[in-house]
């Protein structure tokens, strides 16, 4: 109850985010930024969902470290104290405590994590159990993004997004929260009861508090990566020891019964395991126009 609770919060949060700006919270940049209260919360914005909806869940004071101050040492420590901080909306009791973990983010040779206004180092981090549906196919964590950290703060940020390959990858998402997306409540042309928005991901409990898992190694308030986004065309079920090894991308819980996931209607339903894989599959994507027979889930 406790999990569902979070989940129903955190739609609600996505969904008063649509309602105030016109879109869904932005999938932000890639795993190696975290969120700048200073860049809006369009495609500028490196944070990911997590970072763009704390105004919309009472974290007001945690959204905003650093706004508006001079590019300090101390405007970074406070971005880093952000990321630092455990949330216990963002934990599911059944799996692990709101606590920090074992920040083990490795980024390209002699780099450290990356805001607007310079680098940042987090030892321990607060991590999410739950992630935006990114979409049905298509990788959820293209790499460190952007590659142009001489000058993070240029705007638009990375030549990467200019170049027309990448930006078809892009386009090809059919979720609700990925890389530099935009989504408004127009885009789910599938209906909101048809759609998820987010729930619970799937993890290897052998590593739940190592951050040695690739896909939850990153803290919560970082952007585009699979420690915040998942896919439908991924194993999905009972989290399982051993099972699969590191860096999954699918949804999944520590519960016996099932996962829970939000859609984009704001309602939060336990999906069972045994859940027919091509409706889950449909229900990740937005716009597919496919049929989904509601008995099947």
């Amino acid at each position: 109850m406790q999990c569902k609770n979070n989940l129903k919060q955190l739609a609600l949060g996505c969904l008063n985010h649509e309602n105030a700006t016109g879109r869904f919270p932005t999938g932000g940049w890639g795993w190696g930024w975290t969120g700048d209260a200073d860049r809006n919360n369009d495609w500028r914005q490196p944070g990911g969902w997590l970072y763009n909806i704390l105004p919309y869940v009472e974290q007001q004071a945690l959204h905003d470290a650093g706004l508006g101050s001079a590019v300090t040492a101390e405007r970074r420590n406070a971005i880093a104290q952000s990321c630092m901080t455990p949330l216990t909306l963002m934990n599911c009791p059944t799996r692990r405590q709101a606590i920090t973990y074992p920040d083990l983010y490795i980024g390209p040779p002699g780099s450290y994590r990356t805001t607007t206004i310079g680098s940042i180092t987090t030892t321990l981090a607060a991590r999410p159990d739950y992630a935006a549906n990114a979409s049905d196919t298509l990788p959820a964590s293209p790499g460190w993004l952007p590659d142009n950290r001489g000058d993070p703060g240029m705007d638009p940020p990375p030549t990467y997004w200019r170049d027309s390959e990448n930006m078809y990858r892009f386009t090809r998402y059919t979720g609700i929260c990925y890389c530099r997306s935009e989504i408004s409540m127009a885009d789910v042309s599938d209906g909101t009861s048809n759609t998820y928005l987010v729930g619970e991901k799937y993890l290897n409990p052998d590593y739940y508090f190592t951050g040695q898992d690739w896909s939850d190694n990153e803290n919560l308030l970082v952007g585009w990566d699979n420690d915040q986004y998942r896919l439908g065309q991924h194993y999905y079920g009972q989290d399982r020891a051993g099972y699969g090894g590191f860096g999954l991308e699918g949804f999944g819980s520590a519960h016996a019964n099932g996962f829970q996931m939000a859609f984009c209607d704001g309602s939060v339903q336990m999906m069972n395991y045994t859940i027919d894989p091509e409706t889950h599959r449909r229900l990740c994507n937005r716009k597919d126009g496919m049929v989904i027979d509601g008995k099947k889930f």
